[in-house]
């Protein structure tokens, strides 16, 4: 096999994890449940096992994003912060943008 084509294989070999990566992403529901989200918020984000957690259902995509990545990156680190740090740590923003989308339309 040529140089060029190894290449081009290679080239299209790796564009395709990338889709099928994405594409994963893409899956807000099966990642909350992946990502473990239900253990603390519960079923769709309805129900939380204790008060000082939040209803996730219904709120605004923007919003549950950026509350998810500034715990992610420190920048908020009040509250049950703390507890979320952990969960979200290896949760990418490409995910974390799906479970968001996923959640806001939760009624």
């Amino acid at each position: 096999m040529s140089k060029m084509k190894k290449l081009l294989v290679g080239t299209a070999v790796a564009i395709c994890a990338l889709g099928s990566t994405s594409s994963v992403a893409a899956d807000g529901k099966a990642l909350y449940t992946a990502k473990m989200c239900q253990t603390c918020h519960g079923a769709e984000g309805k129900a939380p096992i204790m008060p000082l957690y939040p209803k996730l259902n219904g709120q605004n995509k923007e919003y549950l994003a950026a509350q998810m990545k500034d715990i992610k990156s420190g920048k908020r680190n009040n509250g049950m912060s703390a507890a979320m740090k952990a969960m979200v740590a290896n949760v990418s923003d490409a995910e974390i943008d799906a479970i968001a989308e996923y959640l806001s339309k939760v009624e």
